[in-house]
């Protein structure tokens, strides 16, 4: 099935019994702030504001929206709302609120805006609609940021319903929760379960042609730092198993996965897959190790909103004193990541001692979030999302770290997350994604815990 180009609908609902010259002005100025926040053809605008159901109606026959910002130019009760649920129930809102554009001058209510968004919140919650919800003008800078981030979500959840995440083999033993069923992640996230055995992934490597092993070959050299002095035939056998899920990748459209690490790779095939996966994350697509699903979803969300590769780690360091929490993993990290005066050193796993894998530290950022899409034993998903920075650390211990000084407490943070179950594996994105990462929990109907 062709994908279709993102759409976003703009309904200033209202009544004509108003002051439709301050409507009419911020009507102009709202469609000139939605233009700015979408890219050309994204937004579905009408040739005038929709002060009638009639009107509404007429407009919402031509739209095919995925995204419905509804937005209160006057007052409008809830048959409006109505409406629009009813024709879209499966299409996510926004809601828009504008302020009073005269307050205290003792003339006449000019807009009502506020109260029309109370009757559109009833209606919403009586329909059982989560939504997005910003009040401001078109130029306020929170009102533009909620708004931008709530677009930016919707864009995720219709790319999620494209998207095709791959489990590569089984999760280790004690590792089952990143396991996903193909049912659950379609239902809820819309994401399609492609699944495979490792050994597959590793037959093709062992028959990869040698010409496509020396151009990956090759292509690493430019990347990482330090690859010649692993042994030959490991950097050999590196260089087949990624020509192997290069190939695999791009047969099934593959824009996620999630794959079998150890011990496989070390006892059958001799090799590390770390780097393997290191180089699919520069390449765009989100790879996680140990099997995790769910990490590799949280990965590619972070990737979807920043341009970036996130990095998949274990929380292993609390530092109370400086608030930080160090995250850090065996050596899948992208070489994009990698600190600028050390590059992307390559080495040997810290327990099997085969190389290569990824070590160092990563480059510093200012604005970062810690990530997972999180499964409760009882099925339900959950949002974690905590804000920080990541600041300017060498590798912390062997494989690749990072250290987040957070926002929040890290202690506190640490404690609670421990004892209310939450996963080993988190995606530190790069980059300020929580708007949007709580927006889409919003469409989702997914709780979040935020620090």
């Amino acid at each position: 099935m062709k994908e279709t180009a993102f759409q976003a609908a703009y309904l200033p609902v209202g009544a004509p019994t108003f002051h439709l010259p301050s409507a009419q002005d911020l009507f102009e100025r709202s469609i000139n702030a939605l233009q700015a926040l979408t890219a050309p053809g994204e937004l579905q605008v009408p040739a005038e504001m929709l002060l009638s159901l009639d009107k509404l109606n007429a407009f919402l026959d031509t739209v095919t929206p995925d995204l419905l910002i509804v937005q209160g130019i006057t007052f409008a009760n809830g048959a409006y709302m109505s409406e629009i649920l009813h024709r879209f129930p499966d299409v996510p809102v926004v809601l828009w609120t504008l302020r009073e554009p005269v307050v205290g001058d003792g003339g006449r209510l000019r807009l009502n805006s506020l109260t029309g968004a109370y009757s559109a919140g009833n209606t919403l919650a009586a329909f059982g609609k989560p939504f997005v919800y910003t009040i401001g003008t078109p130029e306020e800078e929170r009102t533009v940021k909620e708004l931008g981030a709530a677009i930016r979500a919707a864009k995720a959840l219709k790319a999620m319903n494209g998207l095709t995440l791959a489990a590569i083999g089984h999760t280790p033993q004690g590792f089952g929760f990143g396991r996903a069923l193909d049912a659950e992640l379609l239902s809820v996230f819309g994401v399609r379960l492609l699944t495979v055995e490792a050994r597959e992934l590793i037959r093709d490597a062992k028959a990869a042609p040698e010409e496509a092993v020396q151009a990956a070959l090759a292509e690493a050299d430019g990347c990482m730092a330090g690859l010649a002095k692993t042994p030959e035939n490991n950097r050999h056998d590196f260089a087949a198993l990624v020509h192997s899920y290069r190939t695999f990748v791009e047969k099934n459209h593959v824009g996620a996965l999630a794959s079998r690490c150890w011990p496989d790779f070390f006892t059958d095939y001799g090799t590390p897959v770390c780097a393997v996966l290191a180089m699919l994350n520069d390449a765009g697509v989100a790879a996680s190790c140990e099997a995790d699903v769910y990490g590799a979803l949280s990965m590619w969300l972070g990737q979807f909103f920043t341009g970036r590769p996130a990095f998949f780690g274990d929380p292993v360091s609390l530092d109370e004193e400086e608030n930080t929490l160090t995250f850090w993993h065996c050596g899948t990290a992208a070489c994009s990541l990698a600190r600028k005066d050390t590059g992307a050193c390559v080495g040997e796993h810290c327990n099997r001692h085969i190389g290569p894998t990824m070590e160092f530290g990563t480059e510093t950022c200012e604005k970062a979030v810690i990530f997972r899409v999180g499964r409760r034993p009882d099925g339900t998903f959950r949002f974690l999302i905590a804000e920080g920075e990541v600041l300017d650390r060498p590798k912390q211990f062997l494989g690749t770290s990072a250290v987040v000084h957070l926002s929040g407490d890290a202690g506190v943070m640490v404690r609670e997350t421990v004892k209310d179950g939450w996963e080993p594996h988190y995606a530190v994105i790069f980059g300020d994604a929580a708007e949007e990462l709580a927006a889409l929990a919003t469409y989702l109907n997914l709780p979040v815990c935020r620090w």
